[in-house]
């Protein structure tokens, strides 16, 4: 059975090398970094990320400009740093939420992937648009945001994966239209590449893997509603509506019953 510790999310490695100590310049090189980053990200939901300055940046810093392009060339990098901190951060505290319930309890711990995932979002709207919402004119972000990006999506699928292990998942629901080539296509894609992204997942097909990724749809498409004003009029009770979302979509993939 997999345990709370097993669950804990992997330790970043140490930049100087297993066991080394950071040097003060090092130290400080990061501590600049962070500052920065942190100005931006304030700095976001005042100007928006198109109009992110690092002009502005090293003025509240109270530092030159010149001194900021030592740390980023430019403001898609700092970009990128802001994604890529909005994708950890958030998977952070998914993983975090997810490990303190018993490994066993798995619609418990869907639910509370959901509820985490939502109250992120509500408490960060701004790095949530950077992340999930209209793309920046003349941005693109690099390769190396995917794995941060995955992070909830492939934790939702390791529940599921849980949940056939340890023998309590039941059938999922049938599907309502037979599967077109294309989708069958991604999903056997997708599913041979689950072990690269540190996912083992002998125990469930890749129709199984395009449910998780149905799930995972589903719920950032109810947190963008919510967040940008599309259920204004619809909905009122928005917790109560993703927790039967998020009980709706375990029942469908063959999680237990469970309340959340």
């Amino acid at each position: 059975m997999t345990t709370r510790e097993d669950r804990r999310p992997p330790e970043e490695p140490d930049a100087g090398g297993a066991g080394r100590r950071r040097t003060p310049r090092a130290a400080a090189r990061e501590a600049m970094v962070d500052d920065i980053v942190g100005v931006a990200r304030r700095q976001l939901g005042e100007v928006g990320p198109a109009a992110l300055s690092l002009r502005a940046i090293a003025r509240e810093l109270g530092i030159v400009p010149s001194a900021v392009y030592r740390y980023f060339a430019g403001r898609d990098e700092i970009l990128t740093a802001l994604i890529t901190s909005g994708y950890t951060r958030l998977g952070d505290a998914v993983a975090e939420t997810d490990a303190a319930l018993p490994a066993d309890d798995v619609t418990a711990r869907w639910v509370t992937v959901w509820r985490t995932t939502r109250e992120w979002s509500l408490a960060h709207p701004h790095e949530y648009a950077l992340l999930y919402g209209t793309p920046v004119p003349g941005y693109g972000a690099p390769a190396t945001t995917v794995p941060p990006a995955t992070r909830v999506v492939l934790r939702l699928a390791a529940i599921l994966v849980d949940a056939a292990r340890i023998g309590v998942r039941r059938a999922p629901s049938e599907l309502a239209a037979p599967v077109p080539p294309g989708v069958r296509a991604d999903a056997d894609d997708l599913h041979r590449r689950l072990p690269d992204l540190g996912l083992t997942a002998e125990n469930i097909d890749p129709l199984d893997t395009m449910r998780v990724v149905s799930a995972w749809t589903l719920l950032f498409g109810a947190i963008s509603f919510e967040l940008f004003g599309h259920h204004d009029g619809s909905v009122t009770h928005h917790a109560d509506y993703l927790n039967a979302l998020a009980l709706d979509a375990a029942q469908r993939i063959g999680l237990p019953p469970g309340d959340g």
